[in-house]
């Protein structure tokens, strides 16, 4: 794929932040944009710009599949598919219920992978293709707190890997971004799942406020977070871009800490974390 040609692109979770971006800024550069959500009607003034909407929840098979025939039926095959629904569960590993884990890994890894599935039938067809996965600096390592959103993101990353050298026979490219903090409606929902109201006595209950009082601060451009129009320049490079690199990091953040994870041994990093991090106290 050029930076020039048309092609047909689908992107998950366009109901705010990277994803609305993205599909904006494709859209404006002339690429054919279905753009999705679970629920479509958040999409209208993407509609209103021209772009085809269509309901997609990556838990849900049926909706999936339909998209990419509906795509496929269009144009032939997706000539780009973007990965970008997704979540942030942050709660310590003992307070997590199996059924918030697994809603965590269903959407962010086997929604994932399920899309991918679906349209490589299709590009392997055509010949062509790119696949990027919105990943994140957290698929490089975990703080805590963060066990079950950092552990889907490395998986992504690891899919990813495998991935790339499985379809590069048959034309297909796929790339990974990985944000750092960012400016959208991540951060609030992340915040969330932590200010759910914890028994009294548990164990984990002043870790989990400190936490959340940590997140607030740091998505905010005074500590270093990107604007997501910053950011989804980054992906748009990543999805246009004539000769794309394996992985594309977004932010000053993202790029130093996965560096001193590469770098450090375990113990100094531990400790970097728990620097930056708040962590539990004992009563």
């Amino acid at each position: 794929m050029t930076t020039t040609a048309p092609t047909s692109v689908l992107i998950t979770g366009c109901s705010s932040g990277m994803g609305r971006h993205t599909a904006l800024a494709l859209h404006r550069l002339g690429h054919h944009v279905y753009a999705t959500a679970r629920r479509p009607e958040t999409l209208a003034d993407l509609a209103a710009e021209g772009m085809t909407v269509l309901g997609l929840d990556v838990t849900d098979e049926t909706s999936m599949a339909e998209a990419v025939a509906r795509v496929e039926a269009d144009h032939g095959s997706v000539g780009l598919l973007v990965n970008n629904a997704g979540f942030g569960l942050y709660l310590p590993v003992e307070s997590a219920t199996t059924e918030e884990i697994r809603a965590q890994f269903d959407t962010n890894v086997f929604g994932l992978v399920r899309m991918t599935q679906l349209v490589l039938p299709g590009m392997r067809k055509a010949g062509r293709g790119r696949i990027v996965n919105i990943s994140s600096m957290g698929g490089r390592f975990s703080p805590p707190g963060g066990a079950f959103y950092h552990g889907t993101k490395h998986a992504v990353e690891a899919i990813s890997d495998a991935l790339r050298l499985e379809v590069a026979p048959f034309g297909i490219e796929v790339v990974v971004v990985q944000p750092g903090p960012t400016i959208t409606e991540f951060a609030g929902t992340a915040i969330d799942t932590l200010q759910a109201a914890p028994d009294e006595n548990d164990p984990y209950g002043r870790f989990r406020a400190d936490l959340a009082t940590m997140y607030g601060k740091a998505f905010s451009r005074s500590k270093g977070a990107v604007p997501a129009e910053a950011a989804t320049k980054v992906i748009v490079r990543a999805a246009t871009t004539a000769r794309p690199r394996a992985r594309y990091a977004i932010g000053g953040l993202a790029r130093s800490t996965m560096i001193a994870r590469r770098l450090l041994p375990d113990a100094a990093f531990d400790l970097l974390m728990r620097s930056n991090f708040p962590v539990p106290a004992p009563r």
